[in-house]
């Protein structure tokens, strides 16, 4: 009865109290609640001139803002990335007080002079023709605006900015460990994301990016030396003047600007089949043997595109750029920047794996910030499955080592689920594990439970209905539902929302009469793998009772389970020599021992 009272005590104060339910003052809502799909968009028009003997530059910015969304918009936000990368930042404390820091940062920030440091300031801000507030906030620009935002309404931003690149540490910087001068990611004032969930104007502090769709026209004056190459189509020749060069780009319909410049890249051209002009620049100076696997690189990205197009959707944009820089593998529009010093197995894997982002993250642009498996994780999938283009001799399961990397994160005790963000993690090992390999095992396992023809039809459909659109996790649910006419929100439920397991058992096996166990809290459909004394075998399918339906089998198929009931018995047709639950070991069961009998 107390309890009782308590909480009808908090429902009154909840529905009495305005200032519990009203929405923010930066937020005016003037429209009724609507499932209507909306995304906001932004054309950047920027005039950048960098200096490469002080790696810093000037910027002008002109950006169009179109609110798209049924709400008046009182404030934007701007992310500045690089003001991460001075000591006593967000990002800088992180990495030296987490529990397993990551080696290539560390405390490489705290240690940064005033020349090495990064920073993006913001010197004046005009909305529409008129001088506008802001605040710096770390990496985030806090703007109030002179005139709210209407509902349809475009406004314009008129921003100059000065900033400077730092050491390279993480993803950008200049001079990486391989020598290359520039690698410029994240280096502009973004305009954070407005969606049906409000602001995303979160801090850089550890990884992931969310961006908002538009056009960019860049034009970057750089020493007339330098080699560029990233994202957009370059717009006729370079203008020089006074021993600098002035390049123009466009890219249309992306929500991210990369580039990176050196005086010593070589830029080499192949031209895929029915698809896009592939760029590859890389430094001049590499060993004989790092040259060789960059040219033999070329024609297997080609595969690699043509491999991506065909399952999972067709690439959109005329070319693709392949960049010596940064400091491993990172993703971008159009382009991806990677360490160039591999074996010829790394470099070929690391480019599978970033090109596969164009479409798992890029393409469909999820946001990574908060659901980062959907793209580490989808595109670890979809990369793992290219590579195997390249083997002698094909995997039976090429995803076994990633089930491995899930299964020991289930086991490890420190396990958080997949709707955690990316920044909040309590070691980086586990993100990994979550985002790479629980991630690419939610797919694949969703192969087992609705079929792998299913699967494929699904991942194509997914990219069809929600590329350019911000897919959110339930809709590659929704989707498989659409193709399979299954109820499958409990395998989304159990599998991202919580750190439920899977653990089946062979209970006990009496002559012909067989006894399972459900052990673990996550409830899966059975494929069952029976051995008779006589020698034969027979494979069996028993149905989960909530997924409302069956995957394609040629096995036969025997009564549903329903998950309340922890134990299941049915009569096979002979005597029994041996069982094994999921030979296949596509159902990611956290103890696989107790998954077989035999006598």
């Amino acid at each position: 009865m107390k309890f009782f009272k308590i909480n009808l005590l908090l429902l009154l104060v909840l529905t009495s109290c305005g200032s519990a339910v009203q929405p923010s003052a930066d937020v005016t809502t003037t429209s009724k609640a609507t499932n209507r799909y909306w995304q906001q968009h932004v054309d950047y028009a920027m005039d950048i001139d960098m200096d490469v003997n002080s790696y810093q530059y000037q910027g002008k910015q002109k950006l169009v803002y179109t609110n798209n969304s049924p709400d008046v918009l009182h404030r934007v936000y701007y992310h500045l990335y690089f003001n991460a990368f001075q000591p006593g930042s967000e990002m800088d404390v992180r990495s030296r007080t987490i529990q397993d820091p990551d080696p290539r940062v560390g405390s490489r920030i705290s240690q940064l002079g005033p020349d090495e440091i990064g920073y993006i300031k913001v010197n004046a801000l005009k909305q529409n023709g008129k001088a506008i507030s802001y605040n710096t906030v770390g990496t985030v620009l806090e703007v109030r605006l002179a005139e709210p935002i209407q509902p349809g309404e475009k406004v314009t931003f008129d921003m100059d900015f000065d900033a400077q690149v730092p050491v390279q540490i993480r993803r950008s910087g200049r001079n990486n460990k391989e020598g290359v001068a520039l690698s410029m990611a994240q280096w502009y004032p973004k305009l954070a994301e407005y969606d049906d969930e409000g602001w995303h104007a979160d801090p850089y502090i550890g990884r992931e990016f969310h961006g908002v769709w538009g056009d960019f026209d860049i034009k970057l004056t750089i020493d007339e030396d330098y080699v560029v190459g990233g994202t957009g189509y370059l717009q006729g020749e370079p203008t020089v003047k006074s021993g600098k060069k002035t390049l123009h780009f466009k890219a249309p319909n992306v929500h991210d600007f990369t580039w990176a410049a050196d005086p010593d890249f070589i830029h080499d051209t192949f031209q895929v089949t029915n698809g896009p002009l592939l760029n590859f620049y890389y430094k001049k100076d590499l060993e004989p043997q790092y040259l060789e696997n960059w040219k033999k690189l070329q024609a297997d990205t080609a595969e690699l595109m043509s491999f991506f197009s065909t399952s999972v959707g067709t690439y959109p944009y005329e070319q693709y750029s392949v960049i010596q820089g940064g400091d491993g593998g990172m993703e971008y529009a159009m382009s991806t920047l990677i360490t160039g010093q591999r074996s010829y197995r790394s470099l070929l894997g690391v480019t599978a794996h970033e090109l596969a982002h164009t479409w798992f993250q890029f393409l469909l642009a999820s946001n990574e910030s908060k659901h980062e498996w959907m793209d580490e994780g989808f595109t670890t999938y979809i990369s793992t499955l290219a590579m195997e283009l390249f083997k002698e001799k094909k995997s039976d399961n090429p995803l076994a080592r990633t089930y491995a990397g899930y299964i020991a994160l289930a086991n490890s005790g420190v396990e958080q689920p997949l709707t955690t963000h990316s920044d909040r993690y309590k070691y980086n090992q586990a993100y990994s594990a979550a985002a790479y390999s629980k991630g690419a095992v939610f797919l694949a396992q969703l192969g087992y439970v609705i079929g792998q023809e299913n699967l494929e039809a699904t991942i194509k459909k997914y990219y069809q209905d929600f590329k350019f659109k911000h897919p959110k996790p339930f809709d590659i649910i929704r989707t498989a539902e659409r193709v399979t006419n299954l109820e499958l929100d409990w395998y989304f439920i159990d599998f991202a929302q919580t750190t439920n397991t899977i653990d089946y058992a062979v209970n006990a096996v009496e002559g012909n009469t067989i006894t399972l166990e459900r052990i673990g809290l996550m409830p899966m459909p059975i494929d069952l793998e029976v051995t008779y004394v006589d020698g034969t075998t027979e494979s069996f399918y028993i149905p989960l009772q909530m997924m409302r339906g069956e995957k394609p089998t040629s096995a036969t198929l025997i009564k549903d389970w329903a998950w309340a009931i922890p134990t299941y018995t049915f009569d096979a047709k002979k005597a029994v020599k041996s069982v094994e639950i999921d030979a296949s070991k596509r159902m990611a069961d956290v103890k696989r021992e107790n998954n077989v009998w035999s006598k």
